[in-house]
This record gives C-alpha cells, structure tokens and sequence, in this order.
C-alpha cells in the first residue's frame, strides 16, 4: 500500500493533483479542497499521506496533509453508504475537526451540507460513526486561517444559493489558477466571476 508521496507537483486541477517521485514515477491523487488550498504551485515540493482505495471497478490515491485527515477519511469509508467521494465531499465541507464534532454530536442539519447526503442518510452516518470519531474532534487551533478559507467560501456560495458542487468546482477553480487569496471575500468574488 502506499501510504506517503513525497516529490514535485506537477499539475493541480479541480478533481486531482499529479506527483512525480525522485524516481520519476508520476501518481494521480485526488485531494479534498482543503488540501488543495495548501499545496503550492506546480513545481513545489510536496508530501502527502495517502490512502490507496480499491474496488470493483477502480483503484484510486486520495491524499491528505497529515495523519488526523487520512485517518478521518479511513473511517469515514467504514459508515454504510460512505464510499470515497461522498467522504472526500465531506472532507472538502467541513476541517477535521469540525466534521467530527458534526458526527459525534449527530449534527445532521451540518452533514446535510454535503452534496448527496440526506436527512435519513445524515442520521445514519452520525449513528455509525459517532463513537468512532470522537477522538478526531478535539479542537485545533487553524493556522493562519488557511484551512478554513476555501470551506468558508464554499459554504458562502451555499448561502448564496449555489449548489455545493457548483460552489465546490469554483472554488477549486480559483485555487487551481490563482493559488490562495489574501482573505476568504476575496476567494468569494473570484469564485462567483467564475461560475
């Protein structure tokens, strides 16, 4: 399994980012937003944890910054109807911690947020994963408020009256071409002059 990609970043999009070795081996992996948001430029040095997802009909890379986001995304995929892009939608919704609190307190008004998830699905996902991720959800503090800006933005979209996947893919869109703003307003206006 592959566990940890260190290298350079080739080329960043919407859906996926592209990372060549030292052995010039090139891995597609697919990040949440709020990953994405912290890589840098094409060219930069990155390392990712990642998590290898095999099924019927695909083998995937998703990668993470750090060990609590892999680990999150791992029991994520355990809950009944979770697979690796409803987890990865949850993930790119809500920061670690957050998404946990929301779990553990079976907050399902805040996982309704998510593209594709219910009420009835909301309540099942928070009954299966309550106690799984309570160790996940101890506040941390957020540095230079890098993590929450794309989430921020996102959600301003939601409120907006986008749906979350056109908020998703703006958002994505921004970061991808412009790198992270200097304030979320700014990645807000950036985002609704490209939708």
């Amino acid at each position: 399994m592959i566990s940890r990609l260190q290298g350079k970043l080739l080329s960043r999009d919407a859906a996926c980012v592209e990372v060549e070795t030292s052995g010039g081996v090139v891995y597609e992996v697919e990040v949440p937003i709020t990953v994405l948001q912290e890589l840098p430029s094409p060219g930069g040095s990155v390392e990712l944890r990642t998590l290898q997802v095999v099924t019927e009909n695909s083998i995937a890379l998703y990668g993470f910054s750090n060990a609590h986001e892999r680990l999150l995304f791992q029991r994520l995929l355990s809950a009944t109807g979770v697979g690796a892009k409803l987890a990865l939608s949850m993930m790119s919704t809500y920061s670690v911690e957050r998404l946990a609190r929301a779990l553990v307190e079976k907050d399902s008004t805040a996982l309704q947020q998510v593209s594709g998830i219910g009420k009835k699905k909301a309540e099942r996902i928070a009954l299966d994963l309550a106690d799984k991720v309570a160790d996940l959800a101890i506040v941390t503090p957020v540095v230079d408020g890098v993590t929450g800006g794309a989430q921020n933005a996102v959600q301003a979209l939601v409120n907006l009256g986008y749906s979350f996947s056109v908020a998703d893919t703006a958002v994505r869109a921004v970061l991808e071409e412009d790198g992270v703003p200097d304030s979320t307003e700014e990645l807000v206006r950036r985002a609704l002059s490209a939708t």
